[in-house]
């Protein structure tokens, strides 16, 4: 029987990061994937594929209603469904090919079957042709999450889909009613309203991402009215009924109690996700979870039971692919010996809508309810040169500082690229950064950036200069 150091469950975000991290330090290591590629739910049906879903439909819209304002004539453009699928599959394929190179680079055994658990040493791997027994001396449980659903609501994965099954339509949804204006809901409505369909979101509360800053939700619902999607909040829904090529979809207002009905052909259930523990073998040896199905953990990551810790969308926390490879190398490194630490107050929340919107640190709605004393300073896009030239004029930056200290204590942004310019909040923040830190500083002009600095420089006594 095969021994290992640390054996990983699960090769999506948290697990393929905290294999590579455990074979850099130097252990014997092995991870089991019960599908054929690696990578989990995140490269292989989700952030990986909607990301390019999303790409491909901005510059399909892009060009559709902007490109004659820059003076580029395009007498027709037309959607190759097919064709776009395609290359959605390819960039998956490009990363999943990654992630199986860097486990050969890392020396690290990949296993290709159901994993149980035997007993705290013990695994059992159930593959299509044999199955396998391999002792390890730590295991690592990242196994992920799987798509919810209301109670009452079935899944039929043909007409009542999941973000799995919307990101692999052979075809654009005349009709498409989404429930739930979360991050998930609003991104694939996005896609499908860029490439023509009619798009329906159907939301429980009165705003949408309703766990970010409350600022940017109401900017977003904003943004996407724009772009034709229609949106019922503080709807409840109660039933779907799927018949042939067509849904319909009943909805309770929450404030009157009146009914209303939306049919189409496609309804996408965007309520969340719920952590994926079938089969896993945990009663074996006594692995505790809590009322929601995470795996309970301590400050290590450790579960009750000695040796066998769980990472990633199984524990407790936002369900975020970076948090999962954080808490990957985290638990490599203790296994080690070393110190390591997450800040999980400066994970950031992304949504790759256009605009973008990114959230790190506290809500203003948060520290209010802290009795915090706080300042806030807000600079919009539309004031900004790079956002006029490039037409991306949607959105704003609010920092909110400590009404003392000045020292940041969050960042919400919705703009253009925000996923890839809000890490300079992050750092600032990492370091704690006083508001007046940042708008000291030389940003390149013209910049998107540029933003952050002018919001610090309202929070600074209201000192913005370019507006």
């Amino acid at each position: 029987m095969e021994k290992y150091d640390i054996t990983i469950i699960g090769s999506g975000p948290g697990g393929y990061v905290c294999a590579i991290r455990a074979a850099q330090l130097g252990f014997k290591v092995a991870i089991i994937e019960r599908y054929s590629t690696l990578g989990g739910t995140c490269l292989n049906v989700g952030c990986i594929p909607s990301k390019a879903w999303l790409e491909a439909s901005e510059h399909y819209h892009k060009l559709k209603h902007q490109f004659e304002d820059f003076g580029i004539d395009v007498k027709e453009a037309n959607v190759d469904i097919a064709k776009m699928n395609q290359r959605v599959q390819d960039v998956v394929g490009e990363i999943i090919n990654g992630v199986a190179y860097l486990m050969k680079k890392n020396k690290v055994t990949v296993y290709e079957g159901h994993g149980s658990i035997k007993d705290k040493n013990t695994i059992e791997i159930k593959g299509e042709d044999k199955t396998q027994t391999i002792e390890t001396d730590k295991m690592v449980i990242a196994t992920g999450s799987k798509p919810a659903s209301l109670p009452n609501i079935e899944i039929d994965k043909k007409r009542i889909i999941s973000s799995t099954e919307a990101l692999a339509l052979k075809e654009i949804p005349k009709h498409l009613m989404v429930v739930g204006g979360g991050v998930i809901g609003v991104e694939i409505g996005s896609v499908f309203a860029r490439l023509g369909s009619k798009v329906s979101i159907v939301e429980y509360f009165d705003g949408l991402i309703y766990t970010m800053d409350k600022s940017v939700g109401h900017q977003l619902y904003r943004s996407l009215r724009k772009q034709d999607i229609e949106f019922y909040l503080e709807h409840k829904v109660t039933k779907t009924v799927a018949a042939d090529d067509k849904v319909t979809l009943t909805a309770q207002n929450r404030k009157d109690d009146k009914e209303m009905q939306l049919e189409g052909d496609y309804c996408l259930m965007a309520i969340g996700r719920k952590p994926f523990t079938s089969g896993l073998g945990l009663e074996n040896v006594g692995v505790e979870t809590n009322e929601k199905g995470q795996l309970k953990v301590d400050d290590n990551l450790e579960t009750n039971v000695k040796g066998v810790y769980a990472i990633g969308d199984v524990v407790r926390g936002a369900m975020l692919a970076h948090k999962a490879s954080e808490e990957g190398v985290f638990v490599a490194e203790r296994i080690a010996g070393q110190k390591p630490h997450i800040n999980y107050s400066l994970i950031p929340n992304i949504v790759y809508t256009q605009p973008e919107v990114a959230g790190v640190g506290r809500s203003e709605e948060e520290l209010k309810e802290a009795g915090r004393a706080i300042k806030t300073g807000s600079f919009p896009f539309k004031a900004n040169a790079r956002a006029k030239i490039s037409m991306d004029t949607d959105g704003f930056i609010k920092v909110i500082a400590d009404k003392e200290t000045d020292e940041i204590l969050g960042v919400h942004m919705i703009g253009p690229r925000i996923a890839d310019s809000y890490t300079e909040a992050v750092v600032a923040m990492e370091f704690r950064a006083a508001a007046e830190d940042i708008a000291r500083m030389s940003h390149g002009h013209p910049t998107f950036s540029e933003t952050f600095k002018e919001a610090c420089l309202a929070a600074t006594e209201d000192r913005a200069l370019h507006i």
